[in-house]
């Protein structure tokens, strides 16, 4: 997973940059660039913790909450700026979503949807993109998001790895996802997320390109990675 990790983790500081700079280059993306952070962000821990195939019982959430704080630090900096633009409510709602996604949700949805296949997985995955747009506040938005990326990660990692037909419907769900939302500003609501999660999972595609792609039918069945 080194490679996806990479590839994400620079996607992640790209946007992180972005975020800071926002108050003085476009502060009305700010909010969206907030939302694509808390996907990615949900995307690239899941990618990331591999504890939960390794330990079982409440291990696995103190382990996690230990290492909580020092990935709050980015949420901080995202906080920090909303502050410096003169949006407390924001501020105040990235921090609530942060801690909460960081010390609870995360931890919970890993062990709920663990055992999903990747047709539901994908089913999840639409449903919270879907019930994005009618999320009530900030806080509750950037959530659902952060949920969302996590889904996204599982239905990636439930499926074939490195294949250029994955790639491509990937892609092309990027392109019809940012044309919707050029063409039709009402469902940009759902447009961005969709976006961000497409771009997402082509970014993880790609990386996995150059290597030998991985069976994830054998047998007939289901081959699944943790």
């Amino acid at each position: 997973m080194s490679g996806e990790l990479r590839a994400l983790g620079l996607v992640h500081g790209l946007l992180l940059g972005l975020l800071l700079a926002s108050p003085l280059i476009a502060p009305s993306l700010m909010p969206w660039g907030v939302e694509a952070l808390f996907i990615i962000g949900g995307f690239q821990l899941r990618l990331a913790d591999r504890r939960w195939s390794m330990r079982n019982g409440w291990s696995n959430w103190i382990s996690h909450i230990r290492m909580a704080p020092a990935r709050l630090i980015p949420w901080a900096a995202a906080a920090t700026v909303a502050l410096i633009a003169g949006d407390g409510a924001r501020a105040q709602a990235i921090l609530i979503a942060a801690s909460l996604c960081e010390l609870l949700i995360y931890p919970v949805c890993t062990h709920i949807l663990a055992g999903l296949s990747r047709r539901s997985a994908g089913a999840v995955l639409v449903l919270l993109v879907m019930v994005g747009l009618g999320a009530a506040g900030e806080a509750i938005r950037y959530m659902i998001g952060f949920m969302t990326g996590i889904s996204a990660c599982l239905f990636w990692l439930r499926g074939p790895d490195g294949e250029a037909h994955a790639l491509g419907l990937a892609l092309t769900g990027l392109v019809a996802a940012a044309v919707t939302a050029v063409l039709l500003p009402p469902v940009l609501p759902v447009a961005l997320p969709a976006a961000i999660v497409c771009a997402t999972l082509a970014l993880a595609h790609v990386s996995t390109l150059r290597r030998r792609p991985i069976p994830w039918r054998v047998g007939g069945g289901l081959r699944v990675r943790p």
